[in-house]
């Protein structure tokens, strides 16, 4: 019974210093994945780009919508 008592104990402990470990990799890797995503990350001028071409991009889309209602006017299928 003892020599039972004496493993179970053993077991035990490996598996906390075993569980321990395991979670300090955890968050190792987690500081690791939030740190890649803090570099990655654009300067705050650069997120929504120059309003020059944030204004073609608008021109171009509502050319394409017009070319569309136009064709849907004239009874082209696209």
């Amino acid at each position: 019974m003892e020599i039972d008592m004496i493993v179970a104990a053993t077991v035990l402990v490996a598996l906390v210093i075993t569980a321990g470990t395991m979670l300090l990799g955890w968050q190792g890797w987690l500081a690791l994945k939030n740190r890649e995503l803090e570099l990655r990350r654009l300067p705050p001028e650069m997120e929504h780009g120059s309003p020059e071409g944030m204004a073609r991009i608008e021109i171009a889309d509502l050319k394409e919508r017009i070319r569309k209602l136009e064709a849907i006017a004239s009874g082209v299928d696209l």
